[in-house]
């Protein structure tokens, strides 16, 4: 199949890297002598028909900008059959022949259900949790660890001065790897993920009384937000240990800013490597970065498969935080 047009579009949540991968997807496409259009506000944009040309120029000065330039957001009607069809027809009535698909585990299936009625799709990973479990890594993740680790060291300091306890929920809903990151990279007294059940007392009440043994007053715990509760836990680690203990939330701050290196280095390969695997007719496929080398499958093996959570990093994150 001839590709002449392809369509590109941000879903999900907002991810640090996106407009790099956007911007590669849409300079790779016009090299190889192919069309190109911006598809606004995810699948949306695609049931309405809120769709514009894209030119080199497009894309200029916008590497280094967080968030999305093509907007974003969820769909309930690309759920529904109809809203699908609907999809399917502004495709045909603006002549795409293929879409890059940038975002988490939902866009993929959306992705799936596109390519099954005749639109090649090809997924790229554009997620802070790093949660997709086809890939070692996701476009967002750096920036939103690095974000989150400068906003606790940020809280340290006034945590010192007070000597007391401070509980940061960091985001995360189904998975623990921006927290766990996170707290290795801040020296966290604990760290609570969805992967692992924990245990108050065992887990951070004993570990605060140890580390107080060897003279430390102040004290940071990570939390990831699938895990909740961060103000009613603060409040129970300073009745147990009468040590003052405050919640802090970082939020959405963590989806914003400019994208590190890493992301829009990695965010350039995978547009490329998705505008290659279109230009040859070939969709239904994800593209992943496995032991350092930017790969794809397809996308049913990656929907089908499970992530581990890295229990060896989790030790050595507790063995070395004494």
């Amino acid at each position: 199949m001839e590709m002449k047009t392809i369509g590109v579009l941000t879903s999900g949540g907002d991810a640090p890297g996106m407009n790099a991968a956007v911007r590669a997807v849409v300079r790779t496409a016009i090299f190889k002598g192919i069309r190109v259009v911006g598809i606004r506000r995810g699948y949306n944009g695609l049931i309405d028909g809120d769709i514009f040309e894209m030119n080199l120029r497009s894309v200029s000065d916008i590497i280094h900008r967080g968030g999305t330039v093509l907007y974003t957001a969820r769909s309930p009607e690309f759920k529904t059959e109809e809203g699908m069809q609907k999809a399917v027809d502004t495709c045909h009535k603006e002549g795409i022949d293929g879409i890059v698909v940038i975002g988490g585990d939902g866009s993929y299936r959306g992705a799936r259900d596109l390519s099954l009625r005749g639109i090649p799709c090809v997924g790229l990973p554009g997620t802070i949790d790093n949660d997709i479990s086809s890939t070692d890594y996701t476009i967002g993740f750096d920036t939103a660890m690095n974000t989150a680790m400068e906003m606790v060291d940020r809280l340290r300091d006034t945590t010192q001065s007070h000597e007391r306890c401070s509980v940061v929920e960091v985001m995360g809903r189904r998975a623990g790897y921006l927290a766990l990151q996170t707290g290795v990279a801040v020296g966290a007294t604990s760290i609570l993920v969805p992967e692992v059940p924990y245990d108050i007392d065992r887990d951070i009440v004993a570990r605060m009384r140890k580390t107080q043994m060897s003279g430390k007053k102040h004290f940071i715990v990570v939390v990831a937000e699938g895990v909740g509760g961060v103000q009613e836990l603060a409040k129970e680690i300073e009745a147990r240990t009468g040590i003052e203990s405050r919640a802090t939330i970082l939020g959405h701050v963590q989806r914003g800013g400019s994208p590190t290196v890493r992301d829009r280095v990695m965010a350039s390969q995978m547009g490329h490597q998705a505008v290659e695997l279109l230009s040859q007719g070939i969709g239904n496929r994800v593209v992943c970065f496995r032991g350092d080398k930017i790969l794809n499958k397809d996308i049913y093996e990656a929907l089908a498969e499970q992530k581990e959570f890295d229990f060896n990093l989790y030790r050595i994150a507790h063995e070395i935080s004494i």
